[in-house]
């Protein structure tokens, strides 16, 4: 069931006027590196032509800690060299997604950025637009959400911190590689959003639009909830090193509404 809080109480974002530019599931590590090359070029073309920029998580592969950046590999550097020089620029945000959920606020200081809610409400020109990585959405798989509530749980989170970084690199590296076994057992519609929890999701918020990554499933969906006119617009995720074609984008919302922007 979707938990969020009343719209009274709801995360609020107000953007600054101008374009603003969404991307997720960027996926980034050391054997991505085209991707890795288009995403500096978007955080470039964002600097001169945006006005915020919000990456809505999984902008990692994985992230194991904060501490990661002490002494970062050469492609990690590089990362968070393009992500600082364009948060001196404009507003940047950083989400956390299903991979690099351990994201913290050590990171969004050192870049000059700002952490995002589980769940936000973006005040628009569009008018509000509820924005979230979008795993919390896909309540039809049942274990992942057991494992997900786990993976948030404060307690936990901060125990796991204090195992060594080598320790939890490994551990992560073995779960990725379950996490793989596993999906290629599940059907693909229990892995996607369960209508059902993003209709209650818009009835609660109060919006019409919902914006969310996770899935790898693009599209600008139109429906109706309670007799009102809503639309879910599902980002693309970023893979240009190991699939053909290749593929990746980003959202814009600005006055004119929202338009994909692929790459």
């Amino acid at each position: 069931m979707w938990s969020s809080r009343k719209p009274k109480s709801f995360n609020k974002l107000a953007l600054p006027e101008g374009p603003a530019w969404l991307a997720s599931d960027l996926h980034l590590g050391a054997d991505t590196p085209a991707t890795q090359q288009a995403f500096l070029g978007f955080l470039h073309k964002a600097a001169d032509e945006a006005a915020t920029v919000l990456l809505p998580g999984d902008i990692f592969n994985v992230w194991v800690g904060d501490d990661t950046i002490a002494d970062p590999p050469h492609w990690l550097a590089e990362a968070l060299a393009a992500m600082k020089a364009a948060a001196s620029r404009l507003p940047l945000y950083l989400g956390r997604g299903n991979r690099d959920f351990l994201i913290g606020q050590r990171l969004a200081r050192e870049l000059g950025a700002h952490l995002l809610p589980e769940v936000v409400l973006l005040q628009t020109p569009r008018g509000p637009v509820l924005l979230s990585h979008g795993d919390e959405y896909c309540t039809d798989d049942r274990a992942y959400q057991r494992w997900r509530a786990a993976a948030r749980n404060p307690l936990l989170q901060k125990l796991f911190l204090m195992s060594s970084l080598a320790w939890r690199q490994d551990f992560a590296r073995k779960a990725r590689a379950k996490s793989m076994q596993v999906k290629r057992g599940t059907p693909l519609q229990i892995m996607d959003v369960s209508p059902d929890t993003v209709d209650a999701a818009l009835r609660e918020s109060g919006a019409s639009v919902v914006v969310h990554g996770h899935t790898h499933r693009p599209a600008h969906h139109v429906f109706a909830v309670d007799g009102r006119r809503c639309e879910r617009w599902v980002l693309p995720d970023w893979e240009l090193d190991h699939a053909e074609p290749k593929r990746g984008g980003w959202l814009v919302i600005d006055k004119d509404g929202l338009r994909f922007q692929d790459l």
